[in-house]
């Protein structure tokens, strides 16, 4: 198929770019409003988090042609196989960035994670373990792969949409420490909703990857804060999230060909379940 023309292009170039920063925008707009209407960072945060969730899912839900795109899910026929691999690549994502994160912390520190170590701190346990379980899962998972994701779905390929949406979200966290450990984290849940199109698996694997941040043993993280065990696991993440890509990309067809340039077309396609 001949390439698109160069206007195709720079449109497409153009949503890559316009679209997050709407979307980061709107969010950072609405947290400010927020936290300065509870006054606690934390718990502001958490208060946040349920107001997205509950704006975006009613948007997916009264307009689900908002968010389809083309090529529809592939069949489930090897789910058992698919859910074992994504399995394996959640735990190299938490390894890698952990190993990637505390090395680079170890290298200069970070003003804003010993902010935000701090904010969580003093916001005490229980307001802390509902940002990470429960509001941080859901809200986040609404932002990046309900809304944003399929957003830039309509218009490019996977791999575009996968790097945009894995750095908006790393970015959001706001420090170099949490850039790096949630990147991997943030590749692989794409691709889990490029082959799903629902959000449940994402937000539990998301939850399971701040689950095993709080319960695994300092020590053990610690020993993985150097440069030869961070480029190991970000190689064996890389090799799986491969692996996690060929098989949620759409198989080839002719149908194929115009989805992953993006286009208009995709504004007709049937609604998926959300």
């Amino acid at each position: 198929m001949p390439a698109p023309p160069i206007k195709s292009r720079l449109v497409s170039i153009a949503w890559c770019v316009l679209v997050p920063l709407g979307v980061l925008a709107a969010y950072l707009g609405l947290g400010l409003a927020v936290v300065s209407v509870v006054g606690e960072p934390v718990l502001g945060t958490a208060v946040l988090g349920g107001l997205v969730a509950l704006l975006v899912g009613a948007a997916r839900l009264f307009r689900p042609r908002w968010f389809a795109n083309t090529p529809t899910v592939r069949p489930m026929s090897g789910t058992p196989r698919f859910t074992r691999t994504v399995l394996g690549c959640l735990a190299l994502a938490f390894f890698a960035g952990q190993s990637l994160a505390l090395w680079l912390y170890t290298l200069g520190g970070s003003a804003g994670f010993d902010e935000s170590t701090r904010a969580r701190t003093d916001a005490g346990p229980v307001v802390a373990l509902l940002l990470a379980l429960v509001a941080a899962p859901v809200a986040e998972e609404m932002l990046f792969r309900g809304l944003l994701y399929p957003l830039l779905r309509r218009r490019v390929g996977i791999v575009a949409a996968v790097l945009v949406t894995a750095a908006g979200f790393s970015l959001l966290h706001a420090n170099v420490v949490q850039f790096a450990a949630t990147l991997p984290l943030a590749v692989l849940l794409a691709l889990v909703y490029e082959r799903t199109r629902v959000l449940w698996p994402c937000v539990l694997l998301h939850l399971a990857f701040n689950l095993a941040a709080v319960l695994v043993p300092a020590q053990l993280l610690g020993a993985l804060a150097n440069p030869v065990s961070a480029l190991l696991m970000t190689a064996a993440f890389l090799g799986c999230a491969l692996a996690v890509y060929r098989m949620a990309a759409p198989a080839p067809g002719p149908a194929q060909d115009d989805r992953e340039g993006g286009g208009e077309e995709g504004r007709e396609s049937e609604p998926q379940a959300a």
